[in-house]
């Protein structure tokens, strides 16, 4: 990583010294020692919100479950509220005593300007996430207390802290990260008519891979990086969700195999229908996704990332190589199990061809959905300390940091191509057409159908998304999403399947990634 981005990097020595000199604002708005406090969480609205590439439904999706989770941690006569900028207005004359922020790269400015003004009328003001841990010292002069790292372990020692006057400045997570005895999240301050999926939930913490592009090893640096709930905790907290329809939230689902095995067994029954991400590799290796598709799933999101080999080596991501992708689509189509591909633009071996090439291949391959993005160097990460050294950053503006824009120099393609090319990729791979023949790829006429309007219903009917989202009543669609995701019988899967088996093994005939 290069000095100059070490230098806008906080270390643990240079936060215990701000940590020495008590609070540098002081809130005129907090109650009594130990008295019930008024808590606002806050989650800002990302820049997107502004773009003309907004679209309503996709941040619509879930609720903001790491502020529930800290909710669970006040007292019984706390008042506590939750404000998802993404589906509703956010007032700001009220006072609350303590208000707590989420902070992503691309609302990071909106959540400064939010912060300032409740620091103004002297409320105390928290500020954690993905972009407060890695860029605390930019983050720290918005706030009274900032949080780095995941906050099971550090907002609960911060709200004993603050009930007796005594709070300090930052609070890192470093040694004793746990799931155990992580209290049920607050739903009940969920507004569950606002989300399409009001049911998600997570049960694990980080990945146990490590790529250069990812913000996870900068987020969990100093500490554990992967670990799991226990599985009678997760089961427990999928039991007090209504309906049927699940969507894990986890970044690699399959990622501690025991773990998996025992919720898929303890989900069993529970005729539940759930969505969730994985890895290449995890896909491949034994018998895990057979499982999780016998427990429900019915929907998994896989990083595909690069066609390139070279591009998968440069960015450490090791878990795809060597590995037979249309393998893994083989293998999750004979399933049932819909694929919503991810896909990265403009890595270091790709030239101009990689956008037809790509869209291609996901066509060709079935995939019923596939998220593009242009490679974004987050701050944190071993891309952007790469990129940083060679002197490839072209802006620092974080509103641009979404994926969607052009923010280093790229090795072969200039940026306009770049631009250009990923509007392309995805015009050309939601088409009618594409995704009409996209759908021919299964072996099954109800498999046909369920492709079709899965893909068709996320990016053709923004009209109706938007008039359901106004009117506050998404979750009546949710019937609708489980229709579409319900399970094929075995007598619709018997033709497909039967062409699978008979059919050479993927290992025997690969189409590999080498």
């Amino acid at each position: 990583m290069s000095e100059s981005f070490m230098d806008r990097l906080i270390s643990i020595d240079s936060l215990s010294a701000l940590n020495s000199d008590g609070p540098r604002h002081c809130a005129q708005l907090l109650p009594p020692r130990n008295h019930p406090l008024k808590i606002k969480f806050i989650l800002p609205a990302l820049t997107e919100a502004t773009s003309p590439y907004w679209r309503p439904i996709k941040y619509s999706l879930f609720p903001p479950l790491g502020l529930a989770t800290l909710a669970a941690y006040l007292r019984p006569d706390d008042e506590a509220m939750i404000v998802d900028e993404h589906v509703e207005p956010l007032t700001l004359n009220d006072a609350p005593h303590l208000v707590v922020i989420q902070v992503y790269i691309t609302n990071a400015y909106r959540a400064y300007r939010i912060a300032d003004h409740y620091r103004a009328i002297g409320a105390f003001v928290c500020l954690g996430g993905l972009h407060v841990t890695s860029l605390p010292h930019e983050a720290a002069p918005h706030a009274d207390a900032i949080f780095t790292g995941p906050g099971e372990q550090t907002f609960p020692a911060f709200l004993a802290d603050f009930r007796t006057g005594s709070p300090r400045h930052i609070y890192s997570s470093n040694s004793g990260r746990t799931l155990e005895r992580v209290p049920p999240i607050r739903r009940d301050l969920i507004h569950r008519s606002y989300y399409l999926v009001p049911n998600s939930i997570v049960v694990t913490r980080g990945c146990p891979q490590h790529c250069d592009f990812c913000y996870k090893d900068a987020f969990f640096q100093g500490g554990r990086g992967f670990y799991t709930q226990r599985v009678d905790d997760a089961l427990a907290e999928i039991d007090r969700l209504p309906g049927r329809h699940l969507y894990f939230l986890d970044d690699h689902l399959l990622g501690d195999r025991r773990f998996a095995e025992s919720l898929f067994a303890g989900m069993h029954g529970m005729r539940r229908i759930f969505q969730g991400a994985a890895t290449v590799d995890s896909i491949l290796r034994g018998d895990l996704i057979e499982r999780a598709a016998e427990a429900g799933m019915r929907s998994i999101f896989v990083g595909f990332e690069t066609l390139a080999p070279e591009n998968l080596r440069r960015s450490n991501k090791r878990q795809n190589l060597n590995r037979d992708y249309k393998a893994v689509t083989d293998r999750l189509h004979s399933l049932g199990i819909m694929i919503n591909g991810s896909f990265v633009f403009g890595m270091d071996s790709d030239d101009p061809t990689v956008f037809r090439r790509t869209v291609d291949w996901a066509v060709e391959h079935g995939l019923t959905t596939a998220t593009f993005h242009i490679q974004t160097p987050y701050p944190g990460t071993r891309l952007h300390a790469q990129m940083q050294r060679e002197g490839r950053i072209m802006t620092n503006n974080w509103d641009l940091y979404d994926t969607r824009h052009v923010v280093y120099r790229p090795a072969i393609l200039d940026a306009e191509t770049l631009k250009e090319g990923y509007d392309w990729a995805y015009r050309e791979f939601y088409r009618w057409s594409a995704i009409a023949r996209a759908s021919l790829h299964h072996g099954t006429l109800k498999h046909h159908f369920k492709h079709f309007f899965y893909a068709s219903g996320w990016k053709k009917f923004e009209r109706l998304w938007d008039l359901m989202i106004r009117a506050r009543r998404l979750n009546r669609m949710t019937p609708m999403l489980e229709a579409v995701l319900s399970r094929i019988t075995r007598s619709d899967r018997a033709a497909s399947l039967t062409d699978i088996t008979s059919a050479p093994s993927p290992d025997a005939t690969p189409e590999r990634i080498a």
